[in-house]
């Protein structure tokens, strides 16, 4: 059985939710991080995430479900219709409280991440650390910033994102020995580009009455006309989260990622490309409100610092780890937003890796490689499947044939055959996996969550551990 020293420091760059999330998992674990950000500072960006019985037993075990719930609105409909206000369908979300005890939640991104952020002490999040040189050794591994410091730890967590740096740098060893696969060599694809943000308090009873239910819906519009889809998510302190997605054709595409390697490095764009495009949609209509409210009503009751455009790349990569360093989230595989699965992925790798990390025996490269190919083997089934349902809703929603005919059988198809043959509901609630190293909480439900074989792993030495520490 292991002991204090043989626990490893861990190394994670990338201050977004699944690096904060493997931090605070971590500090739980009494093991040694450090996180690094290239940002001087957090950014209130983004829109809304929808959180439900994948994460909340999760939050039970670490003790932060209550805080999340005072932050989460609770939701049980999206209405999904078009800009002429035909009603094309109700998503009905009751099923997961029956199924797992848990319902869905709209929460805005920043308040998730300042949530996380405050499980973390202040001293283990290092700000406007940008990596600049990677060295990843039998011994251990090492790493240099852009500010002449440097680090040392037995484990390097890349958790920053779909350029992400330390990919770049494992990469480009790989590929030097011949070693990294073909698909891997090639640069993100993506098919939209989307438009973010988030009004200041608005007086619902005045503009939008629709959301002063504690539970109420959240609404996606589809143009007939223009390839753009719109959801407005209302949280639980009055703010609207909003995102605005654009489905390119593939011309489009091409020139969109040509303009992004002149003008920047990375997925977001400045804010002239924010405004231009929110001056091109500023007259979609809302299908909800006490006036005939358009996109640009929300605009004007956003702060322009929390308006962004990014593009929506989506790719599962092959190599998620090598040596001593290994990826999470964005940074191994980028989803489209269109599923809601991208924030929940990124968390369940850092828990999957947190459990495993837990349960090393030791910190030798063997011991660790081997936990960096059991974390590949039990994630790359669930990320693959959130893939291919996100894109394949992207492609329900965005213009085309193949989504004309999915929102026809979605309204025509009767809800029971839709829902247990087409969408099966149950298949999608069983991803609930929770630490191993935390107290158990209570099975919640008439579906039982699937069985996380890391998390198994980790029980079974915390519970080791737990008998040695009493005898």
């Amino acid at each position: 059985m292991s002991t204090q020293a043989d626990r490893p420091t861990v190394l994670i760059v990338g201050a977004g939710l699944g690096g904060l999330m493997l931090g605070a998992l971590l500090e739980k674990a009494d093991i040694s991080y450090v996180i690094f950000e290239r940002s001087s500072s957090v950014k209130p960006l983004g829109s809304a995430i929808m959180v439900g019985p994948n994460l909340m037993g999760l939050f039970e075990q670490m003790n932060i479900d209550e805080e999340f719930k005072a932050i989460g609105k609770p939701t049980f409909d999206c209405v999904i219709g078009k800009d002429d206000m035909e009603v094309v369908c109700k998503v009905d979300f009751r099923h997961t409280v029956e199924y797992t005890g848990y319902c869905n939640y709209i929460v805005g991104r920043p308040a998730l991440y300042n949530l996380l952020l405050r499980q973390i002490p202040p001293h283990k999040v290092l700000f406007n650390k940008r990596v600049l040189k990677i060295a990843d050794t039998e011994e251990g591994v090492h790493i240099s910033t852009t500010d002449k410091s440097t680090y040392e730890g037995d484990i390097l967590v890349g958790a920053d994102g779909a350029y992400s740096a330390v990919r770049q740098r494992m990469y480009e060893t790989l590929k030097a020995a011949g070693t990294l696969p073909k698909s891997d060599q090639e640069d993100l694809p993506f098919k939209s580009t989307c438009l973010v943000g988030q009004t200041k308090p608005i007086d619902f009873a005045a503009a939008f009455p629709e959301f002063l239910d504690e539970s109420g819906p959240f609404y996606c519009t589809l143009s007939k006309t223009s390839p753009y889809t719109w959801t407005v998510f209302p949280t639980i302190n009055g703010n609207l989260c909003w995102m605005v997605m654009h489905h390119l054709d593939k011309e489009s595409s091409k020139a969109a990622e040509e303009h992004r390697f002149r003008e920047s490095d990375n997925s977001q764009w400045g804010s002239h490309a924010a405004q231009a495009m929110c001056d091109e949609t500023r007259h979609f209509i809302l299908p909800f409100g006490t006036k005939k409210a358009t996109m640009g009503d929300l605009y004007d009751l956003t702060p322009q610092d929390r308006i962004s455009k990014v593009m929506l790349e989506e790719k599962v990569f092959q190599t998620w780890y090598s040596g001593r360093t290994v990826l999470l989230g964005d940074a191994c595989h980028k989803l489209n937003p269109s599923g809601a699965h991208g924030a929940v992925t990124a968390m369940h790798d850092a828990l999957a890796l947190a459990n495993l990390i837990y349960a090393l025996p030791n910190k030798t490269s063997v011991a660790i490689e081997e936990a960096f190919s059991e974390y590949q083997a039990e994630r790359i089934g669930p990320v693959t499947a959130s893939y291919n349902a996100s894109k394949a809703l992207s492609m329900v929603i965005g213009r085309g044939p193949i989504g004309a005919i999915a929102l026809f059988l979605r309204k025509y198809t009767p809800l029971f055959i839709w829902d247990t043959v087409i969408v099966n509901k149950k298949k999608a609630i069983l991803d609930r996996p929770t630490a191993g190293f935390l107290r158990k909480v209570r099975t919640k439900g008439t579906v039982p969550p699937t069985v996380s074989p890391s998390g198994e792993k980790a029980r079974k030495v915390f519970e080791q551990r737990t008998r040695a520490v009493s005898v």
